[in-house]
Formats: structure tokens, C-alpha cells, sequence
């Protein structure tokens, strides 16, 4: 088999309609594998399983709480039955507010940690025997820069995506005894209608993303498909509790 071949497995992709999700999608897809697209946007769901199709990949969609253990069990199960193993899970699903530490109410908070850093975790566990029963898999999780630096405006979001590396590792830790390698990626500043909304409401972002970023641009969510099939293939067997920027240099510019 070649080392970035996938055709015969599948991937569960959560927040796989858009953004940064719908760019690993594609990468897989690619890569010969089955997608099932999860989101909470059915219209959004169904235009992403229409353009991965165009790929020739073999795709399904399914609308899912990821928060709830048992919506999360669900979606696995469900993806067995239509494609008959899972392989592959990404963990993407996630949100932010905005707001300086001190304005955020208690409900905003599990909000964020909620959807970004529980939701991998039920994910995650719910996959787990799946994965088992075809000897192996791959769980990609989804960090950001906010994993590795702090801002004032961020802090359920940086919590929940540091917490996302440390989750990583100790996954990395527990599962390869059964042969799943558990890695995170660390987008820097992509192009998605998330940081669109910070350019709004953080005067000065745009200048200094690009100011700061060696690339010189904005990353794309297509900048994404690469690291999905090299962490999601046989590329990556001797790889795993790593986090990897993907983020055109900005985390290692002085």
C-alpha cells in the first residue's frame, strides 16, 4: 500500500461541512477514503457531501450533538452501519467567543470547553472500539495557535485548545498498545468564516497576522488536506502525541 493511499477506510469528520473540516475532507477524499461529514447545518451538510462526491469519494452526512455521549455513540455506530468501519476521526467541531476574561458568564464558558475540547473527548472514546475491531485508526484533533500562546480575548477558547494538545498526548499514551495514533494540528490564521468574524471585532488582526506570519498570507482550509492524509494514512504509523502547526511559520517567527 502506498504511504498516503487511503482508499478502503473511512473518516469521521466533525465540523467536516466547512472551513478548515471541509479542507481535511477533501484531502482525505482524495486519498480514496469514505467521508461522513458531521454538523449541526443540514443545507451546509449536504453541499459539502455534493462537492466531495464530485471527488469520487463514497460520503454520508449525519447532524450530531458531538457534546452528548450518547449523540456521539450514535454517529459511530450509525457510520459503521453505512460504511462498515471507521478508521479515521477528526476531531474539528468548534466555536469561540469573544470577549475579555472578566465579561464572560458561566454558560459561555462551558459553551466553548463544551463544544471544542468535550466533544473530542466523547468522540474520541465512542470511536475507540471501532477502531480496535479493524486493528488500529488515527484520531486527528483539531488545536489552533491559541494552544501554544495566550490572548486576552480568548480564554475558553485557549483553554480548551490547550487542553486539546494535553488530551492529545495522553490518548497518544493510553491507545497505542492498540495501534491508534492520536495527533493534533495547530492551524495558525486561516481564512474561515470564525476568524472573519475577528477581523471584525479585533481592530488591527489582519495587519498582524500577516505582518507576523513568514508566508506573508492568510493560511487556506485546501492548506489543510495535506497534513490530514499524512496523519490519517500509514505515512504517519510511527507518529503519534504530536502537535504540528500548520500556520505558514507564524508560531516560530521571532
Amino acid at each position: 500500500m502506498s504511504l498516503f493511499d487511503l482508499k478502503g477506510r473511512v473518516a469521521i469528520v466533525t465540523g467536516g461541512n466547512g472551513g478548515i473540516g471541509l479542507g481535511m475532507a477533501r484531502g482525505l477524499a482524495a486519498a480514496g477514503a469514505a467521508i461522513v461529514v458531521v454538523g449541526r447545518n443540514e443545507d451546509k451538510n449536504k453541499a459539502a457531501v455534493k462537492e466531495l462526491k464530485k471527488l469520487g469519494a463514497d460520503v454520508s452526512s449525519q447532524i450530531v450533538d458531538v457534546t452528548k455521549e450518547s449523540a456521539a455513540k450514535k454517529m459511530v455506530k450509525d457510520a459503521v452501519k453505512k460504511h462498515g468501519r471507521v478508521d479515521i476521526l477528526v476531531n474539528n467541531a468548534g466555536m469561540n467567543i469573544r470577549k475579555q476574561p472578566e465579561e464572560y458568564t458561566e454558560a459561555e464558558w462551558h459553551q466553548v470547553i463544551d463544544t471544542n475540547l468535550t466533544s473530542a473527548f466523547l468522540c474520541s472514546r465512542a470511536v475507540y472500539e471501532a477502531m480496535k475491531k479493524v486493528g488500529g485508526g488515527k484520531i486527528i484533533n483539531i488545536g489552533s495557535m491559541m494552544s501554544i500562546f495566550g490572548a486576552s480575548f480568548t480564554t475558553p477558547y485557549a483553554a480548551s485548545k490547550g487542553g486539546m494538545v494535553q488530551m492529545t498526548r495522553a490518548f497518544a499514551c493510553a491507545w497505542a498498545k492498540d495501534n491508534i495514533q492520536v495527533n493534533a494540528v495547530l492551524p495558525g490564521w486561516i481564512d474561515t468564516d470564525l476568524t472573519r468574524r475577528a477581523r471584525q471585532q479585533v481592530k488591527g488582526l489582519h495587519e498582524r497576522v500577516l505582518g507576523r506570519t513568514p508566508a506573508g498570507r492568510w493560511g487556506t482550509p485546501d492548506d489543510h488536506a495535506g497534513i490530514a492524509v499524512f496523519l490519517g494514512g500509514p505515512a504517519s504509523d510511527f507518529v503519534t502525541g504530536t502537535a504540528i502547526p500548520v500556520d505558514g511559520g507564524y508560531s516560530v517567527q521571532g
